[in-house]
């Protein structure tokens, strides 16, 4: 009886060995980061390993995001479609956390303004999985960003059941918006 536990025991080890191995090969080929912007809103998904080597791979999606978002809203502003984010209207979801793969899914929608001076040109975030994101950090880094008499305007705390926590962050560029001081 002994041997054939032993056995079962040396078998289930191979397989998760192999199984492993098979796991970090389908991850370094098989994540998948697509984000579309249209003059209503930037949308994308992340699917993909959620930590590589400790790294945090799947919330590295939201920089990307960010950065779209930011690209397109200043894109608008220079054809003088004058945009903000409306923060409670985001959506984010996370699925399949703790499973080793994981589907990111973020729409942001954008709301017109009436004038330039309105309109938002830069986007950012602080978040992570499972922890409280350092929101007053991010915000001394951003400290020199606005233009005088402007400041951030932050989203209150967004979060999807599987623990991922945002703040989503937006700006008047300096250099797009330099006449709205």
């Amino acid at each position: 009886m002994k041997i054939i536990f032993y056995t079962f025991l040396f078998s289930l080890f191979q397989l998760n060995c192999i199984a492993q191995k098979n796991k970090n090969n389908t991850h370094k080929s098989k994540a998948s980061q697509k984000v579309e912007c249209t003059d209503n809103d930037c949308s994308g998904t992340y699917a993909g390993p959620e930590f590589i080597d400790q790294q945090d791979i799947a919330h590295q999606f939201s920089n990307a995001m960010s950065a779209a978002v930011g690209d397109q809203l200043k894109k608008l502003y220079s054809k003088k479609k004058y945009k903000k984010v409306s923060f409670s209207a985001i959506q984010m979801s996370t699925k399949g956390m703790g499973s080793g793969q994981v589907v990111y899914a973020l729409f942001i929608p954008f709301i017109s303004v009436n004038s330039k001076c309105e309109a938002y040109t830069s986007f950012d975030h602080v978040g992570g999985w499972n922890h409280k994101p350092s929101l007053n950090t991010r915000k001394k880094e951003l400290e020199h960003v606005t233009m005088k008499g402007h400041h951030l305007e932050i989203s209150s705390i967004q979060k999807t059941p599987e623990g991922l926590q945002e703040y989503w962050i937006q700006w008047k560029n300096k250099k797009t918006q330099s006449d709205c001081n």
